[in-house]
């Protein structure tokens, strides 16, 4: 049961960020075939490359573990960048979604 749900997981996310099974391998460095075998619940990644997949993914372990529910991946993108900001900036947008909220 766990190891079919973890499976879907990684195509659930992988579909919604719009990649391919092979981009996505490749870009974490492992055979054009890594997430393939893994979404046909043919193998498992170590728990290095899971941390990884979520790193690929812009989430944490425990968000991608939310089976019930498929996290917002543009939302946690804009909350990504957000961060990356310095706070000046930061402090703008915040102000700018505050005011939206109005």
């Amino acid at each position: 049961m766990f190891e079919e749900q973890f499976c879907e997981r990684v195509t659930q996310l992988r579909l919604k960020k719009g990649i391919s099974a092979r981009d996505m391998s490749l870009t974490l460095g492992q055979s054009e075939s890594y997430i393939n075998r893994i979404e046909s619940k043919k193998m498992l990644p170590s728990m290095s490359v899971f941390f990884n997949i979520c790193d690929y993914f812009g989430i944490t372990p425990q968000e991608f573990f939310s089976f019930d529910e498929a996290p917002d991946l543009e939302l946690i993108d804009a909350s990504n960048t957000l961060r990356a900001l310095d706070p000046e900036k930061r402090k703008h947008i915040i102000t700018v979604i505050h005011d939206l909220q109005r």
